[in-house]
């Protein structure tokens, strides 16, 4: 029986080495840092003011923030003033509320009827320049667009306070990813 335990436990050994050398290997093979930033320090993201025929009071504020943070949060990049490596700016051109309806999202009624519940899609895009001093084919200009379907009974409030939140992130997240990600 002991025999048996020690076979177990050396076999488990040598599998653990040889998949830490196998996972070793493939490291020294591939870089899993993913990012493109190569010699710049420093970034200088101005604010995305809101040009969009409709409006929102907050939306040019909260994005401009949300867009620093990320970049300041998530890089080894500096915030600056002067003389940026980096130079993120642009503008919001288009905020939307536009009803829509969705089938997936029916109700049978008693009857036995179909009732589909109302729907309105939110729809925000942004203009990007993106200037690289270090690197300067890296530069772009580019239009990001990105919508949420959410249910028609949701107040001004709740739609500004949830569903901009979730498509806003979704655009930091195409714009920070066509930077700094290697993909």
């Amino acid at each position: 029986m002991r025999s048996k335990i020690k076979n177990i436990n050396l076999r488990q050994t040598i599998l653990t080495g040889v998949l830490f050398a196998l996972l070793g290997t493939l490291q020294s093979c591939y870089s899993f840092s993913g990012s493109s930033l190569k010699g710049e320090q420093t970034v200088q993201i101005n604010e995305f003011p809101n040009n969009a025929p409709l409006v929102n009071p907050t939306l040019s504020q909260q994005f401009s923030t949300d867009i620093q943070n990320r970049f300041l949060q998530r890089t080894t990049l500096k915030g600056t003033k002067e003389n940026p490596d980096m130079l993120i700016e642009g503008e919001i051109t288009d905020y939307s509320i536009t009803p829509t309806t969705i089938s997936s999202n029916t109700q049978t009624n008693s009857a036995g009827g179909v009732i589909q519940q109302a729907q309105n899609k939110l729809t925000i895009t942004v203009k990007v320049h993106y200037e690289n001093k270090v690197r300067p084919d890296a530069s772009f200009d580019r239009t990001y667009t990105d919508e949420a379907a959410f249910n028609s009974n949701l107040s001004q409030n709740d739609i500004e306070t949830s569903q901009v939140k979730i498509v806003t992130e979704r655009i930091i997240n195409k714009i920070f990813n066509d930077i700094v990600a290697n993909w």
